[in-house]
């Protein structure tokens, strides 16, 4: 299966009021004022996306690599996108506090484009693998969900529903543990009771509230834990067709059928996470605690679990060469990514900001490497 690409509906943005689309946006002091594109040396594009490009990048300084978020500006204010970049850029804050979250070092911006400097992690997408194999072993697959579970139920406490869990969105580290990336699609304010309506996601994967266009909460997050866990064992979504109309037509209305090849356990969690109903879905009443107390995880130590003490069941043959990467990206040229025009040289510098990425730039308190 090709992968999958998500929508979103700008209808969570307003409108720029002063009409900005200028490449010369007044961006505002940065906690980092001195990074700039120059710090690195740009080698390979390894993502892409509506807005721009992932690149992996070696810090000139120390030779430390990072994958870096390249954003249009021009593109994110045509499309009323700040608001979802914003929200990403706070994500992104909170998830230094979690082991299976990518972590951001910190975000600067030029006259035209935005930064995130991030955690290069170089086991490749969970798509990749999963690509390869076709399907996991029940034990590996039951590894991998239990630490998606982990990073969804973290950002549930923090009010925060991510929205796109999806094989493309998750990577393995050096040492083969979940880490869950790409925050574009988070909605920041939606507590266990309270709702959200925007439709958006990725088609393979949207639970049934979010096609009918309902007000829907956190419990989206465990259909598509459900809808992930099911393609790991079975290698395609559970309602999947390449007719968009009719998956979308499964997803409401098509009964989750068994198939063989799989533990009554396993059978158990996916009919309970891919309940139609969100409101009888495992998690709406408890959330996480929910997820946990099933008998699927019976095995698991959580707090070993979440301190990274249970051994991973695959280890990725690591190289900073990307290998895990997807091949079309990494065979693109970083030269238009940067964009190196004489406006961007000259321009390198974090700029002064207006409302649009009002508090984008950040550095940590720590972080001193550029002053």
């Amino acid at each position: 299966m090709d992968k999958s690409q998500n929508f979103s509906d700008p209808s969570e943005d307003e409108d720029d009021k002063n009409g900005s689309t200028s490449r010369n946006i007044n961006l505002g002091p940065s906690g980092n004022p001195h990074a700039k594109p120059t710090d690195f040396d740009f080698l390979k594009v390894i993502g892409k996306g509506s807005f721009g490009k992932v690149l992996l990048a070696k810090r000139k300084l120390d030779g430390k690599y990072y994958a870096i978020k390249v954003l249009q500006k021009r593109v994110i204010l045509n499309r009323r996108e700040q608001k979802h970049i914003m929200a990403e850029r706070n994500v992104l804050l909170k998830n230094m506090k979690h082991p299976f979250l990518v972590g951001l070092h910190y975000s600067f911006q030029t006259t035209d484009k935005l930064y995130f400097v991030l955690d290069f992690v170089n086991g490749g997408e969970l798509f990749f693998h999963l690509q390869k194999e076709q399907t996991f072993p029940e034990p590996r697959a039951k590894f991998y969900i239990a630490e998606m579970a982990s990073a969804l139920g973290y950002l549930h406490s923090l009010n925060i529903v991510y929205r796109d869990l999806k094989p493309e969105n998750i990577l393995l580290d050096s040492e083969g543990h979940i880490v869950l990336t790409d925050f574009g699609l988070c909605k920041e304010g939606i507590s266990q009771a309270e709702t959200t309506s925007t439709f958006c996601g990725t088609p393979e994967y949207l639970a049934p509230e979010v096609l009918r266009k309902q007000p829907y909460d956190n419990t989206v997050d465990w259909w598509c834990l459900g809808s992930v866990l099911y393609e790991m064992l079975f290698g395609l979504p559970p309602f999947y067709s390449r007719d968009t109309h009719e998956m979308y037509d499964n997803i409401l209305h098509k009964p989750l059928m068994m198939r063989p090849g799989a533990s009554n356990t396993a059978w158990s969690l996916l009919q309970a996470l891919l309940e139609k109903d969100g409101t009888h879905r495992l998690g709406s009443r408890d959330d996480f605690n929910e997820i946990k107390a099933h008998y699927f995880f019976s095995e698991i130590n959580w707090d070993d679990l979440e301190q990274r003490k249970v051994p991973p069941p695959f280890t990725p043959n690591i190289h900073t060469d990307v290998r895990h990467q997807t091949t079309e990206f990494t065979g693109e040229t970083v030269t238009h990514s940067v964009c190196y025009t004489e406006d961007s040289i000259v321009n390198a510098i974090v700029m002064e900001a207006d409302d649009a990425f009002l508090g984008f730039s950040y550095a940590p308190p720590s972080d001193d490497s550029f002053l």
